[in-house]
């Protein structure tokens, strides 16, 4: 290398690239050289070294190994292919309906129930179905099916589930015996989890609603919870309440006194008949404390599964918009060709695909993470605010996209728009 240089110095310095006559065949020479010579010392230099071998692949909700892979495993494919064939023919012909009339159908929800994804959560001794196949991953493929027929309507199907869930996951023996049963029936329970309260900026780790302990052991709850789902038809409630120890969830049955409910419609998640549900003095037993304060309960945890269910409900609407965007731009004419001949057009829906895949890769990544006993928080918390950002912005673009159409009922865009934005706000009512 040095013999080379000092070589291109001395040509550097010649009178050839002074004289107009050689100095374009001395400058052909110098870059030759140089870029030859390089070549042959990075072709010298390259060393041959063997790479260490990845580790085992980790499948979502499987254990062990730093890589993740994001197929489905057979068991779960065929149970998102079941629930993505019942959000098709129930979820997306009533979902107009539903948020007009401010309520899911009920023969809607019978079929969901029919489902049995209630059923998967309860353990087989108590005449569950809980296998293999019931994993955080599992529930996250099963809300975005759900959500690509509606985001509402799958609020309202859920809200039992994520009582099923917490209680098989944190219940006591005494509390799994006396509810989980009734969750592997056709008709069970109408139940939801109420953690949001109205007031502004809401923090879960800071919350109003206050179980006070009595002097015969039992809990006094008082407090106010707000968007609660399927709360006017709902008979049991696990609600988020601050304690001397921290915040907690307590088992509070709809017919205890002291509980009034209102309805509460708002902008988006009509359909899954949110209320406000109020707590005056009810009275509640020592048992009524979710894992009876002893276990592996986490309140952190607890959240973060929570946000990670409205994130796999963004996903599979931000799906549903992408799906629905597609043939309508290739099929809308304008000025004599399809809108989707339009780079603006096209760009516009290229970027709704690459943002929907990053939602769902951060959100299966922490359910992937969560499914295998790992710490998951921190990769919850991304894919909350990225699913909140993102899916905000592809429900505008999808009504911009549609221009006039994207204004009007006849086309589901607009209801997208709205159930897209309750994904940043929604603290509880579900549960992965």
């Amino acid at each position: 290398m040095g013999f080379g240089l000092k070589i291109l110095n001395r040509l550097g310095g010649s009178a050839m690239l002074d004289d107009p006559k050689t100095r374009k065949a001395a400058t052909a020479v110098i870059r030759g050289a140089t870029s030859t010579g390089f070549r042959l010392i990075g072709t010298v230099s390259r060393q041959f070294k063997s790479a260490p071998r990845p580790n085992k692949a980790l499948r979502p909700g499987a254990a062990g190994g730093d890589l993740f892979d994001l197929t489905p495993s057979d068991e779960q494919q065929m149970i998102r292919d079941t629930v993505a064939g019942f959000a098709a023919e129930q979820l997306r012909p009533a979902a107009s309906a539903a948020d007009t009339a401010c309520a899911t159908p009920k023969d809607v929800l019978a079929a969901a129930a029919e489902l049995g994804i209630g059923s998967m959560q309860v353990p087989e001794s108590l005449g569950g179905a809980a296998g293999t196949e019931r994993s955080v991953v599992t529930n996250a493929l099963i809300a975005e099916a759900l959500a690509h027929g509606d985001l509402g309507m799958a609020v309202a199907c859920l809200a039992p589930v994520g009582v099923a869930v917490a209680l098989a996951e944190w219940g006591t023996a005494q509390q799994q015996a006396t509810y989980l049963p009734a969750f592997t029936d056709e008709r069970a329970p109408v139940s939801t989890i109420a953690v949001l309260e109205p007031r502004p900026l809401f923090d879960p780790f800071k919350l109003s609603t206050a179980a006070r302990r009595t002097d015969a052991g039992g809990y006094v709850l008082n407090g106010e919870k707000s968007l609660v789902p399927m709360a006017a038809s709902a008979e049991l409630f696990l609600v988020a309440a601050s304690t001397t120890h921290g915040p907690a969830l307590f088992i509070v049955e709809s017919g205890s006194k002291g509980i009034s409910i209102s309805a509460e419609p708002a902008m988006g998640l009509r359909a899954a008949g949110t209320a406000r549900v109020r707590f005056d003095n009810v009275q509640l037993s020592a048992t009524a404390l979710l894992g009876g304060g002893e276990g592996d309960f986490s309140y952190e945890n607890f959240v973060a599964r929570s946000r990670l269910a409205w994130c796999a409900l963004s996903v599979g609407t931000a799906q549903a918009a992408l799906d629905y965007l597609v043939p309508y731009c290739n099929e809308r004419v304008a000025f004599g060709e399809p809108i989707s001949h339009r780079q603006a057009v096209a760009f516009n829906i290229s970027n709704i695909a690459i943002e929907a895949e990053g939602m769902r890769l951060l959100t299966w990544r922490a359910a992937a993470l969560a499914a295998a006993g790992k710490p998951f928080v921190q990769q919850a918390a991304l894919a909350r605010r990225l699913c909140a950002d993102k899916g905000a912005v592809i429900g505008a673009d999808a009504v911009q996209l549609l221009g006039g159409h994207g204004f009007v009922k006849e086309h589901p865009v607009e209801r997208w728009y709205r159930d897209l934005r309750a994904v940043g706000i929604m603290e509880g009512g579900l549960l992965l």
